[in-house]
C-alpha cells in the first residue's frame, strides 16, 4: 500500500509571514509532503503502529490507511451516566466488565463514575475498553498514550494488545509519538515517520521481576482506596506486598481458618495499583502467595505450616481468570449475603460476656445481608494441573523478602 501525503495550504503574504520567510528561508514551509510504502494489503495483521514526532505525518497516514477520517476512534461519552452504563448499553454485562478489567481499569469504583470526572489515565483505559467491546472491523486511534504517564502507557499498551487480539478479524492502527510503548504492544507492523522506515514482525515484550515482601498492616491505607469494598485491614493476618523495580504494585492479606483439627489459609484484600493493572501482575502475585502457603514457606523460610488457601471475590474478571486456571477450583457461589441474625447473636453474646452482663450490642449490628455475588475458590497448586495443559499466566522470576527498604 503506497501512501502519498500532500498537505497544502494558502501561501500567506502578511508582514509577519513574509518576515519569517526571509529570516529562515521558508518559502514553501506551509506545505508538507510524505511518501510511505506500507506492506499491509493482506489480512494477516491485527495491530499496526505509526510512530514519530509531532508534525511528521502520523495523522495524515492514519486518515489514508482505511480510506477516510471516519475510521478514527472518537467515542462520545454522556456526562450523566457511569461508564459501565455507556459501554455497549444493550450488550452483555460480563463482556463490559471483562473489557474494563482486561485493559487495566479494574478499580471497580471507577466504573460507577461518569467519563468527565475520570483522570486522564482512566479516560485512556475507558476509551480502550469501549473500543475492545464495540470491536469495529477497522479503527485508527490518534495520540495513543500521549496524555498518560509512561508507566500507565506501557502497561495500558500491554493490556490493550492482549485484549484486542482476542477480537478476530479486527484491525487497529495506533498513532503515537512515543517509542517506549512499541515493545509492550507487540504490533504486527511499525512505520516510523521520522526515519521513513517500515518493519513487520512482532517483537517480544519485555519481562519484569515481581518481588514479594512480608510486611505489617501499615501499607493497607495506600491500597484501600482501590479496593471495591470499604473495609479496615484484616486482624491477626500476615500482609504481603508485591513490588516491581521498587514501586508498590499489589497487596494481599492472609489469615487462618480453623475447621476442627484442620487449618486453612484465607487470602483477602487483594489489590493491584491502577498503573500495574492489565498485565497479570495481581494474578501472578496471588498464585505465588498461595504457593508459598502450600510449600510451608509463608514466612520466607522453610519448613513452616503447610496449608491450602481459599479466596473469595465478587470481581467478575478475577472470577473468570480463577476458573480458567487449573490450579484453582471453585467451591462456592453465593448470590446474596447470609442472614444477619446469627452474626448479631454471636456479637451480642461476646459483648455481653466481656461487659459481665452489660448490653454491649443493641441487637442490630452484624455481618451479612448484602447482595454481592461472592464466589469462593480453593488453591490446589501443582495438584490441580493436568498433564496436558499448563496455566495461562506467563511466569517471570518471583523473589521473596522480608520488607521493602
Amino acid at each position: 500500500m503506497k501512501v502519498q501525503v500532500r498537505n497544502r495550504c494558502s501561501d500567506f503574504s502578511s508582514y509577519r509571514a513574509a518576515r519569517v520567510k526571509s529570516l529562515f528561508n521558508a518559502e514553501n514551509g506551509c506545505d508538507f509532503d510524505l511518501d510511505a510504502d506500507l506492506d499491509i494489503d493482506d489480512d494477516g495483521w491485527s495491530i499496526g503502529v505509526v510512530v514519530g514526532p509531532s508534525g511528521s505525518g502520523k495523522t495524515s497516514i492514519g486518515r489514508m490507511v482505511f480510506g477516510g477520517p471516519g475510521a478514527f476512534w472518537e467515542p462520545a461519552w454522556p456526562a450523566d451516566r457511569p461508564i459501565v452504563d455507556c459501554i455497549a448499553p444493550d450488550g452483555d454485562f460480563d463482556a463490559v466488565t471483562g473489557a474494563l478489567g482486561s485493559v487495566g481499569l479494574g478499580t471497580v469504583p471507577t466504573w460507577l463514575r461518569p467519563y468527565p470526572v475520570l483522570s486522564n489515565g482512566e479516560k485512556f483505559r475507558a476509551d480502550l475498553a469501549r473500543l475492545v467491546v464495540e470491536a469495529p472491523a477497522q479503527a485508527v486511534v490518534d495520540e495513543f498514550t500521549s496524555v498518560v504517564d509512561r508507566q500507565i502507557a506501557k502497561f495500558g499498551a500491554l493490556a490493550f494488545s492482549k485484549a484486542w487480539r482476542r477480537q478476530k478479524g479486527c484491525k487497529v492502527v495506533l498513532l503515537t509519538p512515543h517509542y517506549d510503548v512499541i515493545e509492550w504492544l507487540e504490533p504486527d507492523w511499525v512505520f516510523d515517520t521520522a526515519k521513513k522506515t517500515f518493519a513487520r514482525g512482532r517483537r517480544r515484550r519485555p519481562s519484569f521481576d515481581l518481588e514479594i515482601w512480608k510486611v505489617d498492616g501499615s501499607y493497607w491505607p495506600l491500597f484501600e482506596p482501590h479496593h471495591y469494598l470499604k473495609l479496615p485491614r484484616m486482624v491477626a493476618a500476615s500482609y504481603y506486598l508485591g513490588t516491581v523495580d521498587g514501586e508498590l504494585a499489589c497487596h494481599i492479606a492472609v489469615s487462618s481458618i480453623n475447621k476442627g483439627k484442620a487449618v486453612e489459609a484465607r487470602a483477602c484484600r487483594l489489590v493491584t495499583m491502577p498503573e500495574w493493572q492489565g498485565a497479570g501482575v495481581g494474578f501472578r502475585f496471588l498464585n505465588e502467595i498461595c504457593a508459598m502457603q502450600e510449600r510451608g514457606d509463608a514466612d520466607g523460610r522453610l519448613p513452616g505450616r503447610i496449608t491450602t488457601t481459599v479466596f473469595h471475590t465478587s470481581h467478575p474478571q478475577l472470577c473468570a481468570a480463577l476458573r480458567r486456571d487449573q490450579r484453582w477450583r471453585q467451591i462456592s457461589a453465593v448470590l446474596h449475603g447470609t442472614n444477619k441474625a446469627k452474626s448479631i447473636a454471636t456479637i451480642k453474646r461476646a459483648g455481653t460476656k466481656a461487659a459481665q452482663g452489660g448490653e454491649f450490642n443493641t441487637g442490630t449490628h452484624g455481618y451479612g445481608g448484602h447482595f454481592r455475588a461472592v464466589q469462593g475458590f480453593r488453591f490446589y497448586g501443582a495438584k490441580g494441573l493436568s498433564t496436558n495443559r499448563q496455566p495461562e499466566s506467563r511466569t517471570d522470576p518471583v523473589r521473596a523478602g522480608d520488607k521493602p527498604g
